[in-house]
């Protein structure tokens, strides 16, 4: 009988993967906590939480019981003229604890498309206010939204969108002010304020995930929101990787002095279980589709948007985040990480180590530059998984993002993982002429 893995690959086709080459993949079968057991018996520790999604460990009780409890109950309905119990609740529980401008939530499917609603926000919020013409956007360099159209526009232009480039809406592209450059890139910034047609600012709000974990501080970022907001510019807070306790803070934009006009959530959302996505806005965004014109309603909508069930995961997800055990389990992994990062970052091999909540991010020194292409990439996935740890390098750049549940133990684990790539690294022999791109 063929494995799982070999009948997948008669008939799957994977994402970020060049199916040609790529071994086969790891067919997993159950999780537990921080762990992922593969069909052989195999555990290997989830150090990114399956791409940034599981905050609270895999298959948890307390997530699984109120799913089942919802499908016993409703399992969808649709959204447009029809509510349900779980999506008002929701909305209702996530407004009390966001930035208390927020005051309207949208449901959607996915990071991308979360993205997508505030894009068509912002743009028709201008074309129904009779300002058509406001229509760009300001983006940081290196940025990811996403990979539908629009969330694609307003990324970084890389070779992972380079076949899509005619289609994508132009936008203003900004460096990220990453300590020592603010006033340069307040600069920038102001240059591009001053012209008539920009309409919205879209960020990841101090960290850009794909860009290799790259950091700024709250400061500046709070600048940048203030002179957007005299020029009239909307702000959108990209928090679908940032979101639910990731930098500290249940929200990445709670560390700001300067509000952002909507915010996008995902990933941790459903604590990892369900897909789902979510648009929040501020109340003048909202007032400007209210009219007897039906053409100025926002018509936008995706078949499964407030699924009953996503937002039963959702809701029991954040009764785990809100609880006073998580807020010390994301201290405990943030207090770890700082002494790994007093301990790594001087060392030979290393050009810079980046920390942020229960975000750590190290980027080792080949000799070359900073590259999603990096011929360690490989070397580094390898050997993580030799060690049976989930690791996605971006490149020459390594990060953990462990779900709140990973013990001491478990982030020892890691850590000599990561040391083992420095050493790695120094026997490591570079080629010229990479192409200086990150993504993931």
């Amino acid at each position: 009988m063929p494995t799982l893995s070999e009948r997948d690959a008669a008939v799957l086709w994977h994402p970020y993967t060049q199916m040609q080459t790529a071994p086969l993949p790891i067919a997993i079968t159950r999780g537990e906590g921080s762990w992922l057991v593969a069909e052989d018996g195999t555990r290997y520790l989830d150090a990114i939480s399956s791409w940034w999604v599981n905050l609270h460990g895999h298959a948890h009780p307390h997530i699984a019981a109120r799913v089942s409890e919802q499908l016993r109950t409703l399992e969808h309905v649709l959204f447009a003229g029809f509510t349900h119990p779980a999506a008002v609740e929701l909305a209702e529980q996530l407004l009390e604890i966001l930035p208390d401008n927020q005051a309207r939530a949208f449901y959607s499917d996915n990071g991308s498309t979360a993205v997508e609603v505030a894009l068509k926000m912002v743009l028709q919020y201008f074309h129904n206010q009779g300002q058509p013409e406001r229509r760009t956007f300001i983006c940081f360099q290196n940025s990811y939204h996403g990979d539908t159209f629009g969330a694609m526009a307003v990324s970084s232009r890389g070779a992972f969108t380079e076949p899509f480039w005619p289609l994508l809406f132009d936008v203003e592209f900004i460096d990220v002010p990453v300590p020592g450059r603010e006033a340069e890139v307040l600069a920038q910034l102001d240059q591009l304020l001053r012209k008539p047609q920009v309409a919205g600012f879209i960020f990841e709000p101090l960290v850009l995930g794909t860009a290799g974990m790259v950091m700024y501080e709250p400061d500046v970022l709070s600048e940048m929101l203030r002179r957007c907001h005299a020029a009239g510019v909307l702000a959108i807070a990209d928090e679908v990787m940032t979101g639910f306790g990731r930098t500290g803070p249940l929200f990445a934009s709670s560390l700001l002095a300067e509000q952002p006009d909507l915010m996008c959530f995902s990933k941790g959302l459903t604590g990892g279980t369900l897909a789902m996505g979510l648009t929040t806005c501020a109340a003048p965004i909202y007032n400007a589709f209210l009219s007897d014109d039906k053409m100025r309603a926002l018509f936008h909508g995706h078949s499964y948007t407030a699924n009953p069930v996503a937002c039963a995961a959702a809701l029991a997800s954040l009764e785990l985040t809100r609880a006073a055990e998580c807020t010390q389990q994301r201290q405990r992994i943030a207090a770890a990480h700082a002494a790994f990062k007093a301990e790594i970052e001087d060392q030979p091999g290393i050009r810079a180590v980046r920390h942020r909540g229960t975000i750590l991010a190290v980027e080792y020194d080949p000799g070359e530059g900073t590259s999603y292409f990096s011929r360690l990439r490989d070397a580094f996935y390898q050997l993580a998984l030799d060690n049976h740890v989930v690791l996605r390098p971006l490149g020459n750049v390594v990060y953990l993002l462990p779900p709140y549940c990973t013990t001491d133990a478990e982030l020892a684990l890691l850590y000599a993982v990561l040391r083992r790539m420095r050493e790695l690294v120094l026997d490591f022999v570079p080629a010229p002429n990479l192409p200086h791109i990150l993504h993931d």
